[in-house]
């Protein structure tokens, strides 16, 4: 247990130069998280968009027999105006029963859109089967589409899948291990020994020795008081400390689609000498009529004439010391005059030499 003096001292505020990041920035509290919720539902209303499907007619049967309408046997509902729609939505976490959230409404069948419809009452299930919230409410689709007699057809965006903002309201909540034990945890986004260290000796530096310990690459355990009024105070101050995380490794990332390059700054090179350039073909034709004399009898004729001009260009060599850094290899790649997909070429060429001191990742 923590000694809960140390809770009248005012909240210290560090300035631990521009790379300095708050623990809450860089991690998370293990267990604190949100739930992700389904569910299977009917849309109704819809403008002739709707399907004839057997389960959607299964379906739209069940509803009616839910209200005390028993269709006659062997009697098919006509329900071009009803759509079979799968609805998600993730509950945050510490979410009260009565509180709203957002859900998404996608089409499971034939429907040609969402529009205009409205969901009925829909039970959310989570991963253990249990409802934790009912859906309702019109929809809001963004997408549309529009079909001619000839079976041409235009459609903007997804007009099967729509959004209900707050269409949701939370049944029952989802009990979190925050308040159990005596430590909590910190896993950091990206795994990496040196943050953890950073962090759990920022930790141990502000609050106490041996209150802070790494699990691995990527947890980081804190002693905290067990009252949960003091745990949450304890969080909130924690979650707002300044500590330096690990710089990320050389890497150098190419999308070869669009040629985007990224070079990290800790990219090194190794010694490597470098020539760019290459050389211009141009291929023209000219073709010259060929006309013989009146009295020799012969015909007009058209005689091709082709230029092929060769003109290799002023190639350039460059040297890379030992250490060379990101902003001396962009500025000699741009002094002799090489594009985006010339830079890319050098990097592959240079990683193939093993002179790349980093990743190079192409996507």
């Amino acid at each position: 247990m923590l000694n809960t003096k140390w809770w009248l001292l005012p909240l210290l505020c560090f300035s631990l130069g521009a790379d300095a990041a708050r623990v809450k920035d860089v991690a998370t509290v293990e267990g604190v998280r949100s739930n992700q919720l389904v569910g299977y539902g009917l849309v109704v209303g819809l403008p002739g968009t709707g399907e004839q499907s057997p389960f959607t007619e299964q379906s739209f049967k069940t509803m009616l027999a839910n209200f005390g309408i028993n269709l006659p046997a062997g009697m098919k509902a006509q329900i071009k105006n009803v759509a079979a729609v799968a609805v998600s939505a993730e509950l945050p976490a510490f979410a009260k029963p009565g509180q709203a959230i957002d859900i998404t409404v996608s089409s499971v069948g034939s429907s040609k859109s969402l529009r205009g419809g409205t969901l009925l009452q829909t039970f959310l299930k989570g991963l253990n089967g249990e409802v934790y919230a009912v859906a309702q409410g019109s929809l809001i689709v963004s997408g549309l589409g529009a079909e001619g007699a000839d079976g041409s057809k235009v459609v903007v965006n997804t007009p099967t899948v729509g959004r209900i903002p707050n269409g949701a309201m939370v049944e029952r909540e989802v009990q979190t291990p925050f308040a159990q034990g005596d430590y909590i945890t910190f896993n950091l986004n990206r795994g990496d020994f040196t943050t953890a260290k950073n962090l759990a000796a920022a930790i141990n530096s502000f609050v106490g020795d041996e209150t802070a310990r790494t699990l691995d690459a990527r947890s980081v355990q804190v002693r905290a008081p067990r009252d949960i009024d003091q745990r949450v105070s304890y969080l909130a101050t924690l979650e707002n400390l300044s500590f330096e995380p690990a710089s990320d490794a050389a890497k150098i990332i190419i999308n070869s689609r669009t040629g985007t390059i990224v070079i990290g700054k800790d990219v090194r090179l190794f010694p490597a000498a470098i020539t760019h350039g290459g050389m211009t073909v141009t291929i023209a034709e000219n073709p010259q009529v060929v006309q013989p004399n009146v009295l020799a009898g012969g015909d007009t004729a058209v005689q091709q004439n082709t230029i092929i001009d060769v003109r290799p260009d002023k190639s350039r060599m460059f040297k890379f010391d030992p250490g060379t850094t990101l902003d001396e290899l962009v500025s000699t790649v741009n002094a002799v005059g090489a594009a985006p997909g010339d830079l890319m070429a050098i990097l592959e060429a240079l990683k193939e030499a093993g002179a790349i001191h980093g990743e190079l990742v192409v996507i």
